[in-house]
């Protein structure tokens, strides 16, 4: 799998492109899985007999704000990469640069960091205790991506800079530099 990896990263991706790239992830992403998790939310919390986590405006309040803040930082992690590194988030159409700032000086997945900030806010949002385990799933099995198969990518792609890189920036809970 790694080698395909590579193989995406070696070719020239054209503007279109990379736009159609974005568009499909951004909607799988930002929109599909919420829709989802909002649609099965009721359901879920019925068929195993959980009780719904609602405290009203706290719910609303807190529950927007860790989905806008979320939403946030996972675009300007996407900005960063579409401008410096050539590419997109989209192991298809990968970034050709080394990403190292904006928000990537913090964390190495800060795109990640905030996909996950955004469905937290959707759980805390709707009170359902079966999307808040849905969702902790769903960021366990990104980690694990990321964790052992991107990182092993960008090493042998990046080689001695990523490996700097990963040595000196936290993986997903960002460090504030002085």
């Amino acid at each position: 799998m790694l080698h395909k990896f590579q193989e995406w990263a070696q070719r020239e991706h054209r503007t279109p492109h990379r736009v159609l790239s974005l568009v499909a992830g951004g909607a799988v992403f930002g929109f599909g899985v919420p829709i989802v998790l909002v649609a099965l939310a009721a359901w879920l919390d019925r068929i195993l007999h959980l009780p719904r986590l609602i405290y009203g405006q706290l719910n609303i309040s807190l529950g927007l704000l860790m989905a806008f803040g979320g939403w946030a930082l996972a675009a300007w992690a996407v900005q960063v990469q579409v401008v410096e590194g050539r590419g997109t988030p989209v192991p298809l159409v990968p970034t050709r640069n080394l990403v190292v700032r904006g928000p990537y000086a913090y964390c190495r997945n800060p795109m990640a960091l905030g996909v996950i900030l955004f469905y937290l806010g959707v759980a805390v949002w709707l009170g359902s205790p079966a999307v808040l385990v849905a969702v902790l799933l769903i960021a366990a099995v990104l980690l694990l991506y990321f964790r052992y198969i991107e990182e092993k990518e960008l090493e042998m792609r990046f080689g001695q800079a990523y490996l700097e890189y990963k040595r000196t920036t936290p993986f997903l809970i960002p460090r504030l530099r002085r």
